[in-house]
């Protein structure tokens, strides 16, 4: 058995594009349209994936829903080799970091439609700093 990918269910196509890719610095891999099915499937990877594994699917239904409860999702997590590097990155672009990485280690972040994103350093946590230290949680992840 091996890994495959997650899916999130999306309400706009630009708008979790601009997020998971502009933002957070993942790459489109695949799209499939289904006109039987009336939704589109975008694949997204980070820089360890590959066209068939380790893949964040973005499933868009064609016909709007209202989707909420992105919390009981749980949440997708990513490792990165500088957490307060990404951080100040996502910061300047507009992204709320809802958990901040106090600890030189985690961060969480949302997606447009509500799911939680678990940023971890990779390898040991980072020396504990300014800003980041004092920063309080906002709102949920």
């Amino acid at each position: 058995m091996k890994y495959l990918h997650t899916m999130v269910r999306i309400a706009d196509i630009d708008q979790s594009l601009d997020f998971y890719c502009n933002k957070l610095g993942l790459k489109e891999v695949r799209r499939k349209d289904s006109k039987e099915g009336r939704f589109t499937l975008i694949f997204l990877g980070a820089e360890n994936s590959n066209e068939e594994n380790n893949l964040l699917e973005l499933t868009y239904n064609w016909d709007k829903e209202q989707y909420s409860g992105g919390r009981n999702f749980g949440h997708l997590a990513y490792s990165v080799p500088d957490i307060y590097k990404l951080c100040t990155k996502l910061i300047d672009k507009g992204v709320t970091i809802n958990r901040p990485p106090r600890d030189g280690r985690m961060a969480f972040i949302r997606s447009p439609d509500g799911i939680s994103i678990e940023l971890l350093q990779e390898g040991n946590p980072l020396e504990i700093k300014e800003p980041w230290k004092s920063m309080k949680n906002i709102g949920t992840w």
